[in-house]
């Protein structure tokens, strides 16, 4: 009877103190936010995402462990905020140190041309910028004139003039109907799959290229066919 007297203290012991460590560390991360800035929740920097990873593992790896308390807990979290404040206060002071540690964007497409030089700097694909474009309700590359790659992963786009948005109203044109872009050549390879899904051949293919001054399909860094807007071709 006793043991189990002493088990349910020792529970109310641990629950008090568990308690007291979420309640501490959940207004002083609110204050931290407060401190520090709001772009620590958005992630705008690689160096931002770290330190709200950081942050959120220092409470929580502290929370479930008995041996640590409170003003461990605090200082641990107080030491990282101040090292970020600085940090932020350099990377305002000096171009340098901002360009080093918050990072700068970098232009993957320029003039309607992805720079493939960029892309692998970047340690990216073709595939990725593509998927980042559809995100970014891009579906096509021809229609972008810019594409910068922002320093927290996202992309931002400057599409060219006759693809920029504007409404049917304006002009009180009829509807079209909508159709995907289907990349048929990446990286000098023949997607046989997307060819086939459009109805074409390899023969059409070539002829279509042809008629872009280009005779060897290894030439081709990406090939686009969009119904209605004919064959967009990059080489390399």
């Amino acid at each position: 009877m006793t043991g189990y007297i002493s088990d349910r203290s020792n529970q109310n012991v641990n629950l008090q103190h568990l308690t007291l460590e979420l309640v501490t560390g959940f207004f002083y991360m609110f204050v931290i936010i407060m401190f520090i800035g709001r772009k620590v929740i958005n992630q705008i920097t690689p160096f931002t995402f770290i330190t709200s990873t950081v942050l959120s593992e220092l409470l929580g790896n502290a929370l479930y462990d008995k041996k640590v308390s409170v003003g461990y807990i605090l200082y641990a979290m107080t030491l990282w905020a101040l090292l970020l404040f600085v940090i932020e206060y350099l990377g305002r002071k000096s171009l340098v140190f901002r360009g080093f540690f918050q990072g700068k964007p970098s232009a993957l497409i320029k003039n309607g041309v992805v720079d493939r030089d960029a892309l692998k700097k970047n340690r990216m694909n073709l595939n990725q910028l593509q998927s980042l474009l559809r995100q970014s309700e891009t579906f096509s590359i021809r229609e972008v004139a810019y594409c910068y790659l922002e320093p927290n992963g996202s992309i931002s786009i400057l599409k060219k003039p006759p693809y920029q948005k504007t409404t049917l109203e304006d002009f009180k044109l009829p509807g079209k109907p909508a159709y995907v872009p289907v990349t048929l050549i990446r990286d000098g390879k023949v997607l046989k799959d997307e060819l086939t899904d459009i109805g074409y051949d390899e023969a059409w293919l070539k002829n279509q290229l042809s008629l872009q001054n280009v005779t060897n399909l290894k030439d081709v860094f990406i090939a686009e066919w969009l119904e209605g807007d004919g064959i967009f071709v990059q080489t390399y």
